[in-house]
């Protein structure tokens, strides 16, 4: 990858008004100099487009979650424990160690000085200052989903949500499900936005009312849906008979709703859940789940990025798209069997 020279360390001291050897300490995590002090000549190397030009020298890449600039062990969550273990994999398959990065590292300024070759960022949302800072240092990037923040150029890995969200909402209405509401996230992640926006076409295109329940991790019991599942409020005529859960918790939060209201699943409310948690197969009834692949997703996206650390990429950018699959169980009301969810990958 060709690499424009940046500006020097005088440049940065001129210009943090401060000496060669702070911005040198400042950049390097030695000497004792004041925290913020530190932060200002970091922000002001980042400002000027400072890197370390020239190949690769570690051959180590990184990986981080940054939807959240908060401490949270993504790797607890089947999706991305399952993203990072094949890109584990398909990194030492090419001869590279793979770093995985606290969540709340987005937050701070040390990516200035992170010692990879190249990141693979997933859930990237707007004004990622993780994604600015190495921007600027030049170093590659690579994205499991659309960046917040896409550039001519980026390259990325994604499912077709549109086209996934759709399944799932004809595989319920097939299935005799006259009234589905959606649970989302209400992030700024790509994935939550294209989900909600899928669905609230869908509903457009049959005059239906859309029903979103805002998702919740801590949320264990459901208790979001209460309203939404009652019959004391909105009366059994308008209430939902089947719900598209977007995130790995709620499927289960939609049981234990079902079993607080009396509901019968999937007699009065069908369920379908994207989650990459096997576990599902064994609830009471097994519920239907998308899988993402996050496994093929991850050796694609760190396939691209070695591409570009070592050549330049031999593919343009833009998306690669990895289809999703419906895994059809008991909740949904259909016969069980796995069904592609999304077009072919391009």
């Amino acid at each position: 990858m060709c690499r424009v020279p940046g500006p020097t360390l005088a440049d940065i001291a001129r210009a943090a008004e401060v000496s060669t050897a702070t911005v040198s300490h400042a950049l390097n995590g030695t000497g004792r100099i004041g925290e913020a002090t530190r932060r200002r000549v970091r922000e002001t190397a980042t400002r000027l487009g400072y890197g370390a030009p020239g190949p690769p020298r570690s051959r180590t890449l990184g990986i981080a979650v940054t939807t959240f600039a908060t401490a949270w062990n993504y790797t607890e969550i089947a999706y991305f424990s399952r993203a990072v273990t094949a890109a584990t994999s398909a990194a030492h398959a090419r001869g590279y160690a793979l770093t995985t990065l606290p969540a709340d590292r987005a937050a701070d300024d040390s990516w200035h000085g992170l010692a990879v070759d190249g990141m693979l960022i997933m859930d990237s949302p707007r004004g990622d200052p993780m994604v600015r800072a190495l921007r600027a240092r030049g170093i590659p990037l690579v994205f499991d989903g659309v960046p917040g923040d896409p550039r001519p150029g980026d390259h990325w890995v994604d499912n077709d949500h549109d086209a996934t969200t759709r399944a799932v909402l004809d595989h319920l209405a097939a299935s005799g499900a006259r009234r589905i509401a959606l649970q989302s996230g209400n992030g700024d992640e790509h994935y939550a936005r294209a989900v909600t926006a899928a669905y609230e076409r869908w509903c457009g295109e049959r005059g239906a009312a859309p029903l979103i329940v805002p998702f919740d991790a801590a949320d264990t019991h459901g208790h979001a849906f209460d309203t939404l599942l009652g019959t004391r409020d909105t009366g059994a005529r308008d209430r939902p008979d089947a719900v598209y859960a977007a995130y790995d918790p709620g499927g289960r939060q939609l049981l234990a709703a079902a079993a607080r209201h009396g509901l019968r699943v999937p007699g009065d409310l069908r369920v379908v859940c994207a989650s990459e948690d096997p576990a599902y197969a064994t609830t009471a009834p097994p519920v239907t789940t998308v899988t993402l692949d996050p496994e093929r997703t991850a050796r694609a996206a760190v396939a691209l990025l070695v591409g570009l650390i070592e050549d330049g990429g031999a593919a343009g950018p833009g998306p690669v798209v990895v289809p999703a699959r419906l895994l059809v169980r008991a909740s949904s009301g259909g016969g069980r069997g796995a069904h592609p969810a999304a077009g072919p990958s391009t």
